[in-house]
Protein backbone atom coordinates (compact mmCIF):
# COMPACT_ATOMS: atom_id res chain seq x y z
CA UNK A 1 0.00 0.00 0.00
CA UNK A 2 1.44 3.33 -1.05
CA UNK A 3 1.18 6.06 1.54
CA UNK A 4 0.33 9.46 0.14
CA UNK A 5 1.22 12.08 2.78
CA UNK A 6 -1.03 14.66 1.18
CA UNK A 7 -4.12 12.46 1.45
CA UNK A 8 -6.81 14.54 3.18
CA UNK A 9 -4.54 17.59 3.32
CA UNK A 10 -6.28 20.95 3.10
CA UNK A 11 -5.04 24.49 2.90
CA UNK A 12 -5.60 26.46 6.05
CA UNK A 13 -8.01 29.31 5.62
CA UNK A 14 -10.15 31.64 7.65
CA UNK A 15 -13.91 31.67 7.71
CA UNK A 16 -15.56 34.59 5.93
CA UNK A 17 -18.43 34.85 8.42
CA UNK A 18 -20.35 32.79 10.96
CA UNK A 19 -22.34 31.03 8.23
CA UNK A 20 -19.14 29.89 6.56
CA UNK A 21 -17.69 28.72 9.89
CA UNK A 22 -20.87 26.79 10.68
CA UNK A 23 -20.79 25.11 7.27
CA UNK A 24 -17.15 24.09 7.75
CA UNK A 25 -17.82 22.71 11.24
CA UNK A 26 -20.79 20.64 10.04
CA UNK A 27 -18.77 19.33 7.08
CA UNK A 28 -15.98 18.29 9.42
CA UNK A 29 -18.42 16.67 11.84
CA UNK A 30 -20.00 14.64 9.04
CA UNK A 31 -16.57 13.53 7.81
CA UNK A 32 -15.74 12.19 11.28
CA UNK A 33 -19.07 10.36 11.52
CA UNK A 34 -18.61 8.77 8.11
CA UNK A 35 -15.07 7.71 9.02
CA UNK A 36 -16.24 5.85 12.16
CA UNK A 37 -16.38 2.38 10.57
CA UNK A 38 -13.01 2.88 8.90
CA UNK A 39 -11.41 4.02 12.16
CA UNK A 40 -12.87 1.01 13.96
CA UNK A 41 -11.49 -1.35 11.33
CA UNK A 42 -8.06 0.31 10.94
CA UNK A 43 -7.26 0.49 14.65
CA UNK A 44 -9.00 -2.82 15.54
CA UNK A 45 -11.17 -1.16 18.16
CA UNK A 46 -13.31 -3.53 20.20
CA UNK A 47 -16.26 -1.21 20.47
CA UNK A 48 -19.35 -0.51 18.42
CA UNK A 49 -19.34 2.24 15.82
CA UNK A 50 -22.07 4.01 17.77
CA UNK A 51 -19.67 4.52 20.67
CA UNK A 52 -17.07 6.04 18.35
CA UNK A 53 -19.68 8.38 16.92
CA UNK A 54 -20.86 9.32 20.40
CA UNK A 55 -17.30 10.22 21.38
CA UNK A 56 -16.94 12.33 18.23
CA UNK A 57 -20.10 14.18 19.20
CA UNK A 58 -18.79 14.75 22.74
CA UNK A 59 -15.55 16.17 21.39
CA UNK A 60 -17.44 18.56 19.12
CA UNK A 61 -19.83 19.52 21.93
CA UNK A 62 -16.89 20.59 24.10
CA UNK A 63 -16.45 23.61 21.85
CA UNK A 64 -20.09 24.33 21.14
CA UNK A 65 -20.13 27.75 22.78
CA UNK A 66 -16.95 29.20 21.30
CA UNK A 67 -17.97 32.68 20.20
CA UNK A 68 -14.78 33.95 18.57
CA UNK A 69 -14.53 33.22 14.87
CA UNK A 70 -10.71 33.15 14.96
CA UNK A 71 -10.86 30.51 17.73
CA UNK A 72 -13.28 28.47 15.61
CA UNK A 73 -10.82 28.64 12.71
CA UNK A 74 -7.98 27.40 14.93
CA UNK A 75 -10.15 24.56 16.22
CA UNK A 76 -11.06 23.63 12.65
CA UNK A 77 -7.38 23.51 11.66
CA UNK A 78 -6.54 21.33 14.67
CA UNK A 79 -9.51 19.14 13.83
CA UNK A 80 -8.37 18.70 10.25
CA UNK A 81 -4.86 17.76 11.37
CA UNK A 82 -6.28 15.20 13.82
CA UNK A 83 -8.54 13.77 11.12
CA UNK A 84 -5.68 13.50 8.63
CA UNK A 85 -3.38 11.83 11.18
CA UNK A 86 -6.10 9.37 12.18
CA UNK A 87 -7.13 8.28 8.70
CA UNK A 88 -3.57 8.17 7.34
CA UNK A 89 -2.76 5.75 10.18
CA UNK A 90 -0.07 8.04 11.56
CA UNK A 91 -1.26 7.21 15.07
CA UNK A 92 -0.97 4.14 17.20
CA UNK A 93 -3.95 2.50 18.83
CA UNK A 94 -3.08 4.07 22.17
CA UNK A 95 -3.38 7.53 20.65
CA UNK A 96 -6.91 6.76 19.53
CA UNK A 97 -7.85 5.03 22.78
CA UNK A 98 -6.88 8.06 24.89
CA UNK A 99 -10.26 9.56 23.98
CA UNK A 100 -12.06 6.57 25.52
CA UNK A 101 -9.85 6.15 28.58
CA UNK A 102 -11.71 8.63 30.78
CA UNK A 103 -14.95 6.73 30.17
CA UNK A 104 -13.49 3.41 31.29
CA UNK A 105 -10.93 4.30 33.95
CA UNK A 106 -11.99 6.15 37.09
CA UNK A 107 -8.35 7.04 37.83
CA UNK A 108 -7.99 8.75 34.44
CA UNK A 109 -10.63 11.36 35.23
CA UNK A 110 -9.29 14.70 36.32
CA UNK A 111 -10.48 16.04 39.67
CA UNK A 112 -12.99 18.89 39.67
CA UNK A 113 -10.48 21.20 41.34
CA UNK A 114 -7.03 21.05 42.88
CA UNK A 115 -8.12 20.68 46.50
CA UNK A 116 -10.48 17.77 45.88
CA UNK A 117 -7.80 15.95 43.88
CA UNK A 118 -5.22 16.62 46.57
CA UNK A 119 -7.48 15.39 49.35
CA UNK A 120 -8.43 12.24 47.41
CA UNK A 121 -4.77 11.31 47.07
CA UNK A 122 -4.05 12.04 50.73
CA UNK A 123 -7.04 10.04 51.96
CA UNK A 124 -6.20 7.10 49.68
CA UNK A 125 -2.57 7.06 50.79
CA UNK A 126 -3.55 7.29 54.47
CA UNK A 127 -5.99 4.40 54.16
CA UNK A 128 -3.30 2.36 52.43
CA UNK A 129 -0.87 3.17 55.24
CA UNK A 130 -3.42 2.14 57.85
CA UNK A 131 -4.22 -1.08 56.07
CA UNK A 132 -0.58 -2.06 55.66
CA UNK A 133 0.29 -1.20 59.28
CA UNK A 134 -2.39 -3.58 60.48
CA UNK A 135 -0.63 -6.31 58.57
CA UNK A 136 2.67 -5.40 60.20
CA UNK A 137 4.25 -4.23 56.96
CA UNK A 138 5.08 -0.70 58.08
CA UNK A 139 6.16 0.97 61.28
CA UNK A 140 4.00 2.92 63.68
CA UNK A 141 5.00 6.26 62.18
CA UNK A 142 2.91 5.75 59.05
CA UNK A 143 -0.03 4.52 61.11
CA UNK A 144 0.27 7.56 63.36
CA UNK A 145 0.40 9.88 60.33
CA UNK A 146 -2.68 8.19 58.92
CA UNK A 147 -4.68 8.55 62.14
CA UNK A 148 -3.51 12.17 62.49
CA UNK A 149 -4.73 12.89 58.95
CA UNK A 150 -8.05 11.20 59.67
CA UNK A 151 -8.43 13.27 62.85
CA UNK A 152 -7.72 16.48 60.93
CA UNK A 153 -10.23 15.48 58.27
CA UNK A 154 -12.89 14.74 60.87
CA UNK A 155 -12.11 17.95 62.78
CA UNK A 156 -11.32 16.17 66.06
CA UNK A 157 -7.68 17.22 66.39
Amino acid sequence: MVINPTFLAQRSRTSLNWGDARRRVLKSYREWLRAGPEIQQMYSLNMPISRIRTKVREEFEKHRYVNNIQAVDVLLQQNQAEFQETLNYWKQSTHVMKYFRADEDELAKLPKNFISGFLEVRIASSSMALGSSRNGLTGTSSAFAGTKLMAIRLGTH
